[in-house]
């Protein structure tokens, strides 16, 4: 285990010399990237991060974590009581073992040569690091996404572990209509020559491939109320001159953040997380979903966002409704808001309340 101090925040890793997949597969010296924020002592809140997210929840003054509008010192999730622990997920591309990875059995990079990683995996894997760390209970799991996909997985695998559970736009499986713009995503990169069957180098990018799939992905996490607020068909630059034009702002701004995407990720991690996202559902394998969910009667908060397309309010709605017949203490919230799917990343002030008041010390009552 390796770890260093970076501004009140440590950053470290935990290797597990065997790991077996879901699938029977057994992969050596697996290692978890992870940040720990907040006292070094008491129970943590383990959050889990979404698709393209990283273990860097709460970063550095020079570097801010991607939640740190919601987990900081005095914020919602406060750092002065409450110490958080994040992985970089198993098949991730920040440090744990992925497709980037060297397989010992090769002395080579993984790169499509990694068995299919499930999000049960992920969460079997996060286990076993915590037992290393010497943790054997969490005051809750917190995600969001493929976060909250965890997060539920969590709940019906270790609920013994879990004393609350927040999940925000997540269900307990994917749609076929949130799988459909996964497929699309998937073939953006393979159809790219350079991803070469996942055999690309730093010279040989499959840059295009990989920025589309990540353009498409944006138009899924926000609402088409934000895409018209924000850009009005407002002009960049002429229109009707080449094809290659980026006549409009909207246009730019989605090219922007497709090429900047390329910066950071890896295809072939992308490609894994998007199967292990298509691939999970928590009643597979196991029982009706009230059944399942009647593993975990404690306390559930699910956090839905208005204009969701990838897990709408009304689906996230009829899990509530099933965790409560199933037993749980289930406290719903669907916030109003025009990011859509992007809610849980922004607009903290208008949830983070609700997560705070779910972290709260219940006293009992007379």
């Amino acid at each position: 285990m390796v770890v260093k101090q970076l501004n009140q925040v440590k950053t470290g890793t935990v290797t597990l010399p065997v790991f077996t997949l879901e699938s029977g597969i057994q992969l050596k010296d697996v290692t978890l990237a992870y940040e720990w924020a907040g006292p070094e002592v008491g129970d943590p809140i383990l959050v889990c991060h979404a698709l393209t997210g990283n273990q860097h929840t709460v970063g550095t003054e020079e570097e801010p974590g991607w939640w740190r509008g919601l987990i900081n010192y005095s914020g919602y999730v406060d750092l002065y009581e409450q110490p958080v622990i994040t992985f970089n997920v198993l098949g991730g591309c920040n440090g744990s073992t992925g497709p980037l990875s060297i397989n010992p059995a090769s002395d080579q990079p993984y790169r499509t040569e990694l068995p299919f990683i499930s999000v049960r995996d992920m969460v079997k894997a996060q286990k076993e690091a915590l037992n290393i760390l010497g943790i054997q209970k969490l005051k809750g799991v917190i995600g969001g996404s493929l976060g909250g996909m965890q997060a539920l997985e969590w709940a019906v695998t270790f609920p013994e572990m879990v004393e609350k559970l927040i999940v925000m736009a997540a269900t307990s499986s994917l749609s076929d209509y949130g799988m459909s713009y996964n497929a699309i995503a998937r073939k953006a990169i393979m159809d790219d020559p350079n991803w070469n069957e996942g055999n690309y180098t730093d010279h040989s990018f499959p840059t295009s491939g990989l920025s589309l799939a990540r353009m498409i992905g944006m138009i899924t996490y926000r609402s088409d109320q934000l895409f018209n607020q924000r850009f009005h068909r407002e002009k960049k630059d002429e229109w009707g001159t080449k094809h290659k034009e980026v006549a409009y702002q909207v246009e730019s701004y989605l090219l922007y953040q497709g090429d900047k995407f390329t910066k950071r990720f890896d295809p072939n991690s992308y490609l894994y997380l998007l199967k292990a996202m298509d691939n999970h559902d928590i009643e597979a394998g196991r029982n009706t979903l009230e059944k399942t969910l009647s593993s975990f009667q404690k306390e559930v908060y699910l956090i839905s966002y208005k204009g969701d397309l990838l897990y709408p309010p009304a689906d996230m709605e009829r899990l509530a409704e099933a965790w409560e017949i199933a037993g749980a203490q289930v406290n719903y919230k669907e916030v109003d808001t025009i990011f859509g799917h992007d809610g849980f990343l922004t607009e903290f002030d208008k949830w983070g309340a609700f997560v705070h008041e779910a972290l709260k010390e219940k006293r009992p009552v007379n």
